[in-house]
């Protein structure tokens, strides 16, 4: 299906989970392993959102550039003990689009209120719309935290959508 649209979904992970990709130069995201359905509806074209845990805030946008894989080399890490062997073994490739530096990321709260996606929560409860690893949301929601995304982006960015890396 080359026609396909594509699909938008938010990567939920820690500070350190989201240093790792950054540190692979965005080019790799890991499911966990409960998401292969999700894994398995993934396409190239399709964007992924980065929400960081414990700043409550987005980070970047990345575009999958692959079908997914399985992969059991240990890149990221389960915040939970009982869930030491997770290994994230879904996994696509991806390019990054956007990317913030860390002082620059956007709190999600204020947008996290205008997402259709997380109306399905009381707005005092918003964080539970980020609870868990991988969500599929709405294309108006996507292009919602991008925009707030690039306003943060330095002016000498220019037209090309995203930042150097670091």
């Amino acid at each position: 299906m080359a026609d396909a649209q594509p699909c938008y979904w938010i990567i939920v992970g820690s500070p350190g989970n989201f240093a790792k990709t950054r540190d692979l130069g965005f080019s790799v995201q890991g499911m966990k392993s409960r998401h292969k359905k999700k894994a398995e509806q993934m396409a190239p074209g399709d964007k992924l959102v980065y929400y960081v845990t414990g700043r409550k805030a987005f980070a970047a946008v990345a575009t999958v550039t692959s079908r997914y894989f399985e992969s059991h080399e240990r890149i990221w890490e389960s915040q939970d003990p009982k869930k030491a062997a997770e290994d994230y073994p879904f996994r696509v490739a991806i390019a990054p689009d956007l990317v913030l530096e860390e002082a620059e990321f956007v709190p999600a709260e204020g947008i996290a209120r205008r997402m259709a996606y997380a109306q399905r929560w009381p707005a005092a409860n918003w964080t539970l719309a980020f609870q868990g690893n991988v969500h599929l949301i709405p294309e108006a929601d996507y292009r919602l935290i991008r925009s707030e995304m690039a306003d943060r982006l330095p002016a000498t960015v220019g037209a090309s959508g995203g930042s150097a890396l670091g």
